[in-house]
C-alpha cells in the first residue's frame, strides 16, 4: 500500500466561504471544514476571533467585514496558539488594531513552541498558508488575561474565558452574553477532524461541560458549519466529546495492553473509521492525535512539541 500523503499536502482545492450572520452584532467566517474566524461588530469596534494563516489570506476576512461596517478593527482574539489560527495578525494593524489578546496558558504556548509550531504547520497545510512571505513572524499577544476578561465594544459586553484546557492548554472562547453566541475556537468541531495533537484529552469533556453551561444559541466551531439552534449547539460538542473520548479510551486500553504506537493507531482506526472516517481531514489529523493520545495514555502530560522533523517522522512510522 502506497503511503499516504503527507498531512494536507495535496488539499489544494479551493473552498467556498461563507460569512454568516449570527445575530445582531456577531458573524461567522467559515470555509467548507477550513479554519473558521468569528466577527463581533460592536457600537465603537470591531473584534475579530482567529486571523486566518497569513496576512495576505486575512484580507478576504477583513474585505467581508469591510462589507458591512467601516468601524475599526480593535481587538483581535487568539483561541488559542496554533499558527494556522494566528500568523495573519499583523494584517489588522491596518484597520486598526491595538490589542492581540490571548490566555496565560496561550502566551506560554508561543513562548515554548512558537518558532517549532510555525514551520511545522506551514509544511503542513501550503494551501492555508498562501503567502506566507507576508507573514512578518510569531504573533505575540499585547493583553493577557488568566481565566476570565470583559470587554465592552460601546454598550455591548464580551467576555472571554478560559475554561480549561481541551485542544491546548490556553483555549479561550469569545461569548457575548446578551446574545447567547460562543465563538469557541477548537474545543469544537463539527463535521470536521478534531486535531489533538497538542491536547489534554483527560481533561477536555470537563471544559466542554463548561462551555454547554453558557447554554449557547449560537455557536461558531472551529471548524465546520456555524451552528445556530440550541440544539444544533450541542450537538456540535457531543460530536467533539464522542471523538476526543473514542480516541482518548483507545489510546488507553492499548497501553494497558503493553501495544506499541503503531498498534494503537491500527485499534483506534478501527473504532474511529466508520463513524468519522469522511470527514474533512480525517486522514491529517489521526495519526497526530494517536501520538498525543499514546503519549497521555502513557503519562506523558504535557504535550510534546512538533517539529517538521518530527511529523514526518511519525507519519512514515504509522504510514508505511
Amino acid at each position: 500500500m502506497n503511503t499516504p500523503s503527507f498531512a494536507s499536502k495535496n488539499d489544494l482545492a479551493a473552498k467556498q466561504v461563507s460569512f454568516t450572520q449570527l445575530s445582531a452584532n456577531c458573524w461567522a467566517y467559515t470555509a467548507e471544514g477550513d479554519p473558521n474566524s468569528g466577527v463581533i461588530i460592536g457600537d465603537n469596534a470591531v473584534m475579530v476571533i482567529d486571523t486566518t494563516a497569513t496576512p495576505a489570506m486575512a484580507q478576504d476576512l477583513i474585505a467581508r467585514i469591510r462589507s458591512v461596517t467601516d468601524k475599526p478593527i480593535k481587538y483581535v482574539v487568539l483561541s488559542h496558539y496554533h499558527a494556522v489560527r494566528v500568523l495573519g495578525a499583523s494584517a489588522y494593524f491596518k484597520e486598526g488594531a491595538t490589542e492581540i489578546i490571548a490566555s496565560r496558558g496561550t502566551w506560554d504556548l508561543i513562548c515554548e513552541r512558537g518558532a517549532q509550531d510555525m514551520q511545522s504547520e506551514i509544511e503542513r497545510f501550503p494551501r492555508l498558508f498562501a503567502g506566507v512571505e507576508t507573514v512578518p513572524g510569531l504573533t505575540w499577544p499585547t493583553l493577557v488575561f488568566e481565566r476570565d476578561l470583559t470587554l465592552h465594544l460601546g454598550g455591548l459586553e464580551v467576555r472571554l474565558k478560559h475554561l480549561g484546557p481541551g485542544h491546548t492548554q490556553g483555549d479561550t472562547i469569545a461569548w457575548v452574553p446578551s446574545q447567547n453566541v460562543v465563538f469557541s475556537g477548537d474545543l469544537v468541531e463539527f463535521n470536521a477532524g478534531v486535531y489533538t495533537g497538542d491536547a489534554h484529552l483527560e481533561a477536555w469533556p470537563t471544559t466542554l461541560d463548561a462551555l454547554l453551561a453558557l447554554k449557547p444559541h449560537r455557536l461558531v466551531p472551529g471548524r465546520g458549519p456555524a451552528l445556530m439552534t440550541p440544539e444544533e449547539c450541542v450537538k456540535g460538542v457531543e460530536y467533539t466529546r464522542r471523538w476526543v473520548t473514542d480516541l482518548y479510551r483507545t489510546a488507553q486500553a492499548g497501553v494497558a495492553a503493553g501495544k506499541d504506537l503503531k498498534a494503537v493507531f491500527s485499534d483506534v482506526r478501527k473504532v474511529m473509521d466508520p463513524v468519522f472516517g469522511q470527514v474533512f481531514i480525517y486522514e491529517h489529523c489521526l495519526p497526530f492525535d494517536v501520538s498525543r493520545a499514546f503519549d497521555e495514555a502513557s503519562g506523558i502530560k504535557h504535550p510534546r512539541i512538533w517539529t517538521a522533523e518530527r511529523d514526518m517522522e511519525m507519519w512514515r512510522s504509522l504510514q508505511d
